[in-house]
């Protein structure tokens, strides 16, 4: 079999093992990138393309006789016209569930920060307040106990459940918040019954119609003012401008995103205004640790083995 990676760098920092994806090919060629000019040339003859994030059209496939299986190195679809690949017999495979670890791992990372005011901390032992304290300690920045706290989850498919399982490592109790036209789930709680009681509000949930702006303005003005966001969902759940207005009215205590609206934030986002008080970002981060793009690595070369033996698995056409 022929097959192309069409955007590996995006995957790839020069730490990930490819060898055993190499051995499973007749020929695999690796591109750092590929632009929408160049798509076709790269793909009109391979029998398998693998893919991150560039787009593979309907326009695309139907000049591609020989393909027969594309492999998604994320979990996302968007980027594939599935309905076509399913009009030509072409196979689509994603993968799964590789990044939970290191995407619960982040959110505690990015809670924990919030806490105990680490950034304000380690700036004040930077510019040397320290050194000139009258005491043997710094307490300038508020520092709170995870332990007895409230933590609200909106989305409990798999990573959800690995954060409240973190949660309850630390003594935090959970409450998981009932999604919109989502089948009515006895432990879930409605989210105008759900804002009011947590201390910190974690996002897991995916970007959909009905989950677009969920976090806004009304559902602000029901938080504490204690109270403490954490999003490493998709950028749109949560409304930027009501977060930046929240933060700036000490609405809300604080707050930490690992996504924007729109990535990369190359034309700017109102949440980069460094006026934004007690607000941190991470470049969509918290699914990259070594390990999980490895286990991509690994998904990937599972779901070409397992097409070529007739079994196909994580099929999502």
């Amino acid at each position: 079999m022929k097959a192309v990676f069409l955007d590996y760098a995006s995957l790839d920092q020069n730490d990930l093992d490819f060898s055993q994806l190499h051995n499973i090919y007749d020929e695999l060629v690796l591109y750092p990138a590929t632009s929408s000019a160049e798509l076709l040339e790269r793909v009109q003859n391979v029998d398998v393309i693998i893919t991150n994030k560039v787009i593979v059209s309907a326009e695309i496939m139907q000049q591609c006789s020989n393909l027969k299986l594309i492999l998604i190195s994320a979990t996302g679809t968007n980027n594939i016209d599935l309905v076509q690949a399913k009009k030509q017999g072409i196979v689509v495979c994603n993968c799964q569930a590789y990044g939970t670890a290191a995407v619960a791992q982040h959110t505690f990372m990015l809670m924990l920060n919030l806490a105990t005011s680490f950034r304000e901390y380690d700036r004040a032992v930077q510019q040397g307040k320290w050194n000139n304290a009258t005491q043997f300690c710094l307490l300038n920045y508020p520092i709170i106990e995870l332990a007895g706290k409230t933590l609200g989850i909106i989305g409990f498919g798999e990573l959800g459940k690995a954060v409240a399982k973190l949660a309850e490592a630390f003594g935090m109790n959970v409450l998981v918040a009932q999604l919109p036209n989502r089948p009515l789930h006895s432990a879930r709680i409605h989210l105008a019954e759900l804002l009011p009681q947590v201390d910190f509000l974690t996002l897991h949930c995916p970007l959909t119609e009905e989950t677009r702006d969920l976090i806004a303005q009304n559902e602000f003005a029901l938080m504490k003012k204690t109270a403490f966001l954490i999003n490493c969902a998709r950028g749109g759940v949560v409304n930027e401008a009501a977060l930046a207005e929240a933060l700036i009215k000490q609405k809300i205590s604080g707050a930490a995103t690992d996504v924007l609206t729109v990535e990369p934030p190359k034309n700017g986002n109102v949440l980069l205004n460094n006026n934004i008080p007690n607000l941190i970002i991470t470049p969509h981060s918290a699914w990259g640790s070594v390990d999980a793009r490895q286990r991509i690595v690994n998904q990937l070369i599972e779901n070409t083995l397992a097409y070529q033996q007739g079994q196909v698995i994580r099929q999502v056409n």
